[in-house]
């Protein structure tokens, strides 16, 4: 039905006659010459209909905006003074000689020829036409382009291309499992995978040394900007290498894909140890671009009278931090008020802080309601710790040491961006020497990635003192985003052993969860590990878009729900019997 595509109309074909086809963008009516932008996936054509050729000027008069067309015509050169450089097309139009109308349209729920602040929610119950928006053809196009790089890298560097189960069984991977009833298994679910971790461990136990996957994943847990219940992951796994070459690997296949779609050298990516990126960030995923880091302070604390510091400061598992912010002094007590709110959103009390006018002056350079609590000595010894210059302000963190860390981690995020404080566009790292447990309130420990990471010590020392052990697993982080997770693995059945043992799962339950995994390690397991990638975030972050909804075709609200398909839905009494379910009667309402 065609020959070109609209967007691929240029210079070159000149004089010559194409046939394309494609959408209304817009119409125009100059003075008896009608004009139309038609529109495909490869962008936008002008047409041009003059009444010389009175039948396909009747029928260009006649069409409206997303009417579906097909089009013969010349390509000529824009008259000049009217090229327009914005437009891949911008050198050419064709002048129309046939056209015709494959399929009318309604009046679009939106206009799709410019920008429209419509809500959410009416974009995604009309996603299919949403997607016709060219700034959403570019983004999925791009997503192709990515995807399509990553499978040419992984095939060249010897990985296969192997699909794994997407009905499993559920497995404690950290958050809510989607369920499946089985009708064949009365009272027996599935579980959608959360990550193919298991399956790949087991292909590498198979002897396929090198694999991967663009691989559909599910987690039943609250949404927020870069979370979605299924998402996509590039995963990653591979047999006999250790950290560096895994690490590697997949650091030049990044480099090269950033390089190739967006000609952006991410340069070196330094490695930073957990404990490290905690105490100055705040975060396991630091935003390098922001120059401020937390400091400690309890030492100048510990003997005051002021509990709200003095408290944290003598407890060990508290913190009292501080982050200076230069420049920061110029922010209002309505700003200041509002980053107090902010960090209660991380659990934090209050937020305390020292405005910096004039150093030289000492204590009565000075401006803060707290210096008369904590004193002008221990004001001052922290200033000089701090570095403190005149416009600096400083803040304070004091509680238990996570909700610090997230507290003062998210404001320094938050501060990087309202004070534009970025010294560069992208910046790339590793966060290594995870630790590999950490312990809940109650005293019960959990793995910080999943329970099949490899321990940097024997099964002996793990069980001694499991919470000083650290894992051998690595994140690359990208401009504060987690890019992708992964570790060296466990291929030793002792060694996993040990690990369920240290999350009290007892015998009965590791045979009966995963028995089939700790019977692999007997049969000659190779030592392993890999990668998974959120394909998701890692398109957002390429295209500067908010949200992974805003690259992903079909998304899910912030509800996890379907407002296009209406998903999820109600089902039959009929499906439910077949499946063995009853479903509790709702609660009356009140009268």
């Amino acid at each position: 039905m065609r020959t070109h595509y609209c967007g691929d109309i240029n210079e070159t074909l000149i004089d010559q006659t194409v046939t394309f086809c494609g959408w209304v963008h817009r119409r125009r009516d100059h003075g008896g010459v009608i004009f139309l932008d038609v529109r495909d996936r490869e962008g936008l054509v002008q047409v041009v209909f003059d009444p010389d050729t009175a039948e396909a000027f009747n029928t260009a008069d006649s069409v409206r905006s997303e009417y579906v067309l097909q089009i013969t015509g010349r390509v000529r050169a824009r008259p000049e003074g009217t090229t327009n450089a914005n437009m891949k097309t911008g050198l050419i139009e064709v002048l129309g000689k046939e056209i015709v109308v494959l399929n009318k349209a309604q009046t679009p729920p939106f206009p799709l020829d410019g920008y429209s602040d419509v809500g959410e929610d009416i974009r995604l119950k009309y996603r299919y036409m949403d997607m016709r928006r060219p700034e959403m053809q570019e983004k999925l196009r791009f997503r192709s382009k990515v995807t399509s790089g990553v499978r040419n890298y992984l095939d060249a560097n010897g990985f296969l291309d192997i699909e794994t189960p997407i009905l499993t069984r559920a497995t404690p991977e950290g958050a809510r499992d989607y369920l499946v009833p089985s009708r064949t298994h009365e009272g027996s679910f599935f579980a959608l995978p959360q990550s193919p971790q298991l399956f790949k461990q087991l292909l590498m136990v198979s002897g396929f040394d090198r694999y991967y996957q663009i691989a559909k994943c599910f987690r039943d847990e609250d949404l927020r900007a870069d979370r979605q219940p299924e998402f996509t992951q590039i995963d990653i796994e591979a047999s006999f290498i250790d950290e560096d070459t895994i690490m590697g690997l997949t650091q030049d296949m990044i480099k090269g894909i950033f390089q190739k779609e967006l000609g952006v050298d991410l340069g070196s990516f330094p490695r930073m140890p957990f404990s490290e990126a905690m105490s100055k960030y705040g975060s396991d995923k630091p935003d390098m671009r922001i120059p401020m880091e937390i400091v400690d302070v309890e030492e100048f604390l510990q003997e005051i009278d002021f509990k709200v510091f003095a408290a944290p400061a003598k407890d060990p598992k508290c913190r009292v931090a501080a982050l200076k912010v230069p420049g920061g002094a110029e922010l209002s007590r309505k700003q200041i008020d509002d980053y107090t709110k902010f960090v209660s959103i991380y659990g934090a009390k209050g937020l305390a802080w020292i405005k910096v006018n004039e150093i030289e002056k000492g204590v009565e350079g000075l401006q803060s309601p707290i210096i008369k609590f904590i004193g002008d000595e221990n004001t001052m010894k922290i200033m000089a710790k701090l570095e403190a210059k005149n416009g600096d302000i400083v803040f304070f963190g004091a509680d238990k040491t996570k909700v610090v860390c997230d507290a003062l981690g998210a404001l320094r995020v938050k501060l990087g961006e309202d004070l534009n404080m970025y010294t560069s566009e992208w910046a790339a790292l590793w966060v290594v020497d995870f630790p590999m447990f950490e312990e809940n309130d109650d005293g019960s420990i959990t793995a910080l990635h999943h329970p099949f990471t490899a321990p940097s010590c024997t099964p002996e020392e793990l069980e001694a003192n499991p919470l000083a052990a650290l894992s051998r697993a690595y994140d690359m982080v990208l401009n504060g985003c987690e890019l992708g997770g992964g570790s060296i693995r466990i291929h030793d059945q002792s060694m996993q052993q040990a690990v369920f043992r240290c999350l009290g799962i007892s015998e009965e339950e590791q045979h009966e969860k995963f028995g089939f995994l700790l019977d692999a390690l007997k049969f000659g397991c190779p030592p392993h590990g890999g990668l998974a990638f959120g394909l998701d975030r890692l398109i957002m972050l390429m295209t500067g878009a908010t949200s992974i909804r805003e690259v992903i075709a079909f998304p899910k609200t912030q509800s996890a729900a379907c407002v296009m398909t209406k998903a999820p839905g109600e089902v039959s009494n009929a499906q439910l019997r077949d499946l063995h379910i009853k479903l509790r009667e709702k609660p009356k309402a009140a009268e």
